[in-house]
């Protein structure tokens, strides 16, 4: 079984002006939306983190440079899209590499004007003038909070010469986020794209495990198909065989892989900001035991009764309830909980064993941004919008429990694309049957 990558595909040229444009139609006729770029971070004395651009920025910009400030002005005269960014410099260029500069801001990311970012105390605040409303993401940057409420200041002391300042500063979030939630066809084939290449490295992973190797190495083989796809993580991977499957968020993968040991494999791949999510959990030696293979089944069972309730005008919530169904049953069915399936469910004694939800949203970012419930009511599934369905069992030693279902973590993980028949599982290329399995890595 070998999955091959398709062509890559490419947002349509109006992708980024037709987002822009629904934000404006929804912004109050006097007001601005202010969208700073991510900043770079140190890692060390002189080196940086690789650059990752902020993923509102990106949305509406697909600027991917340092030190920018996007600014949207409904009806401006000078232009409804404007960019504030570093100018052209060669020795700059020299060290750390090319640079859009104003014009390009202009030409190829089609703002209406371009302004140096070194100016911006001084314009910015006069396209403020006047304005009642700023749209803008309080708390995600506090310093360059502090330099937005500093202009909106600057503003009040020209009262007497005629000068307004805002008056309402309205979170940015409840309209940027809501429109980010509902992917367009060309945000689907962008993370269609990444899935495949998650599934390819999956695939690599699986076949090259063996007992005796580390876990490093088989993260190894995973970041060797994402590079080599011209793609970056989407997240840290999880690598935890035997015992460190059983911690949700491990990521020191730096263990030696025991034979008669699961491996849970938690990564995905991004692909021009859009991610991908993938886990699968498969036995390092090619054969489930009996009881590895009862609680993968029953995870798996769970999973699919989750993806059968991901379709449109169904709640949020509907896939997790299933899940938390066929686990709690079974569960109940094998020993590991005493008493009935409603009890258990009322008291969610399932939780020593299931203790997250089944899934998220993705997008953008691996969690992806949109509220799960409105006006606390669980919000219904809409077409276009993409969460993974992830349910999993993990049993640690516990006196409660009979020690043959020790170190067992077990998490089944896919990207589910919500369509106007159910859904598309995005990640379906990627085997997760035990026969399946059994048979591919013993091939």
């Amino acid at each position: 079984m070998k999955t091959v990558l398709t062509t890559p595909p490419q947002f349509p040229k109006d992708e980024f002006s037709t987002r822009r444009t629904r934000l404006l139609d929804q912004m109050e006729r006097d007001s601005i939306a202010i969208i700073p770029s991510a900043a770079l971070k140190m890692r060390n004395r002189d080196a940086e983190f690789p650059f990752r651009q902020d993923s509102d920025f990106l949305y509406l910009t697909n600027f991917n440079e340092p030190n920018a400030i996007a600014v949207l002005i409904p009806e401006h005269e000078a232009g409804q899209f404007l960019l504030f960014c570093r100018e052209k410099d060669a020795k700059t260029e020299r060290w750390t590499g090319r640079m859009a500069g104003l014009e390009g801001a202009k030409t190829t990311y089609q703002a209406d004007n371009a302004f140096p970012i070194d100016e911006i105390d001084t314009i910015l605040p006069s396209l403020m003038e006047n304005r009642t409303t700023v749209y803008y993401s309080m708390g995600v940057n506090p310093s360059f909070d502090q330099q937005v409420m500093t202009w909106i200041s600057s503003l009040h002391s020209k009262i007497r010469k005629g000068i307004t300042a805002p008056h309402a500063l309205t979170a940015l979030d409840l309209i940027l986020h809501e429109m980010r939630l509902v992917k367009s066809e060309a945000e689907q084939s962008l993370m269609r794209y990444a899935a495949q290449t998650s599934v390819i490295a999956h695939q690599r992973a699986m076949k090259r495990c063996q007992a005796e190797a580390y876990e490093y190495q088989i993260e190894a083989e995973i970041l060797h198909e994402f590079r080599q796809a011209g793609m970056e993580v989407a997240y840290t991977s999880i690598v935890g065989g035997g015992e460190n499957g059983c911690i949700l968020h491990y990521i020191e993968n730096n263990q030696c892989l025991k034979a008669g040991d699961l491996l849970l494999i938690d990564a995905g791949a991004e692909y021009q900001g859009y991610a991908s999510d993938i886990t699968r959990t498969f036995p390092v030696s090619g054969k489930f035991s009996d009881p590895q293979r009862a609680l993968y089944q029953l995870v798996l069972d769970a999973q699919a009764a989750a993806i059968e309730q991901v379709k449109p005008n169904n709640t949020w919530i509907e896939p997790h309830e299933a899940a938390v169904k066929v686990l709690a049953q079974g569960l109940l069915d094998l020993g590991l909980l005493q008493g009935d399936l409603e009890t258990v469910l009322e008291e969610k004694t399932y939780t020593d064993f299931y203790m997250h939800n089944t899934g998220h949203w993705l997008g953008l970012d691996v969690h992806d941004v949109g509220r799960y419930k409105i006006n606390e009511t669980w919000r219904t599934l809409e077409v276009g919008m993409v969460l993974t369905v992830e349910p999993g069992l993990y049993i640690s030693p516990n006196d409660q429990v009979d020690p043959k279902w020790w170190n067992i973590g077990i998490r089944i993980e896919d990207d589910i694309l919500v369509t106007p028949d159910g859904n598309e599982v995005l990640t379906a290329a990627l085997l997760k049957e035990v026969d399946e399995i059994e048979a591919f890595m013993m091939s």
